[in-house]
């Protein structure tokens, strides 16, 4: 028999968004690990805000909401908001009751400095390593590096002379480059100072860009190292250098470190030597004058380490960090860092639930 549409259908209801997420949704998972370290983090946070005055959002629901944002590529902090107005999934989250208004998207914007500031993003990315550390999926001893660009939230008719007098803009006019020589040295983009023109190799266009810098480890393929940096000035194999001395000075052992070829030069190898780590770069053509040792060991690193590629694929895909939402390399970072935080979880949460069950005849 066909149903009937009500004439006057009741909006009004008690309902238990608690029973309306399946039980084995891994989202849950998800949930319950971002609550596990922000819990952690309690007492970091009580820090950064004011003993007395009007109460402010929890910086929790805040930090959860960066964390659904790379989770459903929600591509700003306004559709975010707006998804917390109609998705129930989105409100259960956050830990935003029914009833309460959701809050403005300028609420992330007036809370931006302070958690850069304060250094909460990081904070926020190493707790989650820490915590797969206490549940054993995080390899001490064997490492993998990369590097990847990431477009800067800038156009190219930005790119001016840095002599250009400063004047009234002159909107979205036409743009003519042919035969003009244009460099980092010569002009700067005046949408965002920081990113800088760099192509990412021969035959590609080149484009203001931030660099992102990562860091894996072996065992499971969890980010446990990620930084953003100005694209020109610092170079990929120095920044993985730096990486590798944080890691041993917060409680890792490397042993071998996996990189792709741009790595293979005299700077990484004999600074990763100079820190007890044995590199493991995918070789260039031609002589090796750098005396690399193709072990079995080396064999495994460059077959684990392309899993880094799974990582930065993620992040600019799902993740929606192709490019920056925001200027400046603080901000770039800080989203970099919500970003890093969403994929690990993703993989965490697969490796809570074990290895699949053997098929039933």
């Amino acid at each position: 028999m066909r149903g009937e549409l009500p004439n006057q259908p009741c909006f009004i209801s008690l309902i238990n968004v608690e029973t309306m997420i399946p039980e084995t949704h891994p989202i849950r998972v998800i949930k319950r690990m971002c609550d596990e370290v922000l819990a952690s983090l309690s007492k970091q946070l009580d820090g950064i805000y004011a003993a007395d005055g009007a109460p402010s959002i929890p910086p929790e629901t805040l930090l959860k909401g960066k964390v659904l944002q790379a989770l459903y590529t929600v591509r700003s902090d306004r559709q975010l908001c707006d998804r917390l107005k109609t998705d129930l999934l989105f409100r259960w989250f956050v830990d935003l009751p029914l009833d309460t208004e959701v809050f403005d998207a300028s609420t992330y914007s007036k809370n931006q400095q302070r958690l850069i500031q304060h250094q909460v993003a990081e904070l926020f990315f190493t707790a989650v390593v820490e915590l797969a550390r206490h549940h054993g999926w995080v390899s001490n001893e064997h490492f993998s590096v990369d590097g990847t660009l990431i477009e800067a939230w800038a156009s190219m008719k930005s790119f001016r002379p840095k002599d250009e007098p400063k004047g009234p803009g002159s909107g979205n006019a036409w743009m003519d480059f042919k035969g003009e020589k244009r460099g980092n040295d010569t002009h700067r983009s005046t949408t965002d100072a920081e990113a800088k023109l760099l192509r990412k190799s021969p035959g590609q266009a080149a484009k203001l860009c931030f660099g992102a810098h990562l860091a894996m480890e072996n065992r499971h393929g969890l980010c446990v190292r990620f930084a953003v940096t100005p694209s020109v000035g610092v170079t990929e194999s120095e920044v993985a250098l730096e990486q590798l001395a944080e890691l041993q000075a917060n409680g890792f052992r490397p042993k071998t470190v996996g990189a792709d070829k741009g790595y293979h030069n005299a700077g990484f190898i004999q600074g990763a030597r100079q820190l007890g780590v044995v590199p493991h770069p995918a070789l260039k053509q031609g002589q090796d004058p750098l005396q690399v040792r193709l072990t079995a060991a080396h064999a495994v690193s460059q077959l684990i380490r392309k899993r880094i590629e799974e990582i930065i694929g993620w992040c600019k895909t799902t993740g929606n960090f192709r490019k920056s939402r925001y200027r400046g390399v603080e901000r770039t970072n800080a989203q970099g860092q919500y970003v890093a935080i969403a994929c690990n979880l993703v993989r965490m949460a697969k490796l809570s639930l074990g290895p699949p069950g053997m098929a039933r005849a």
